[in-house]
């Protein structure tokens, strides 16, 4: 996850947080998401729909001040929401019917303002659609088999388990930036304590939890690290883009509640996909 210091943080850490506010409120809102796994796990849909429409408002907010973009926000707060519920009865068919008619529902919208900016706007909608609403589906999904809260639980603790190893990495060996212009605070260092932390993740949860083969879990562990990692790019280069420095002020010691999807949004989907593909329900 992104390790920018939100605006009016107090006596940020030397990885550029509120290190005291950033942990208590990881370990409240990581408490809510592993006690729903772990009780009824159906509820975690209804924290995944909760967390997309609050990033979506935060994304829309950003683009309007960031570069004018006019999101057509209605299409695309209702289409990210038809798109996680329908993951439940209909999965994967379900999403991609949903999508399709939130497009086709930003296309429609975008008309009333006329020409001016017509591809730009509709453009950025879609992309939002895709980017929050889509992949968070496939973090709904994982809950759907029998074993679904043990699936979700391998997603959160690769995910974090990548994001602990190389802030810890980063914070004590960080010398070789990745990729300074994009996003100082991440190199190579703490990309290989990533790698350790979300390998050793994967070895153990993946058997564990789910009875896969310990291969599984360490590629498994491995595709998380990645994503997560390009995830945290994607956000820098988007506030970059937009000459802003977090997403929101939703969450203390963190910023906006997109600056913290930024790694589980596309680690959803390589979740999902690793787990469909090798560990079939």
């Amino acid at each position: 996850m992104s390790t920018d210091v939100p605006d009016g943080a107090a006596r940020p850490s030397r990885a550029g947080r509120n290190l005291p506010a950033a942990l208590a409120v990881g370990l409240l809102l990581g408490a809510g998401v592993v006690t729903a796994l772990l009780t009824y796990r159906q509820s975690f849909i209804g924290i995944v729909a909760l967390a997309c429409a609050l990033s979506t408002v935060e994304l829309a907010g950003a683009l309007r001040r960031g570069a004018g973009v006019r999101l057509a926000l209605p299409p695309v707060l209702l289409g990210g929401q038809a798109m996680i519920w329908l993951s439940w009865p209909f999965e994967l068919s379900g999403v991609l019917v949903a999508f399709a008619i939130t497009t086709l529902g930003c296309l429609a919208w975008r008309v009333r303002l006329g020409v001016s900016g017509y591809l730009r706007d509709v453009t950025a909608s879609v992309f939002t659609s895709a980017y929050v609403s889509m992949f968070a589906a496939f973090a709904a999904m994982l809950v759907l088999p029998a074993d679904g809260g043990f699936r979700g639980l391998c997603f959160l603790i690769g995910v974090v388990a990548s994001d602990t190893g190389g802030y810890a990495s980063g914070v004590f060996f960080g010398r070789h930036p990745m990729a300074p212009r994009v996003s100082p605070n991440k190199s190579w260092e703490g990309f290989a304590g990533s790698l350790l932390a979300g390998l050793v993740a994967g070895v153990l949860s993946v058997p564990l939890l789910l009875g896969g083969p310990w291969w599984v879990g360490a590629f498994f562990g491995v595709a998380i690290v990645c994503s997560s990692t390009l995830g945290d790019l994607m956000e820098s280069l988007i506030k970059r883009d937009l000459a802003i420095k977090d997403m929101g002020t939703l969450l203390p010691g963190h910023g906006g509640l997109m600056d913290r999807m930024d790694s589980l949004l596309p680690s959803a989907v390589v979740a999902w996909s690793t787990l469909f593909w090798f560990l079939p329900a």
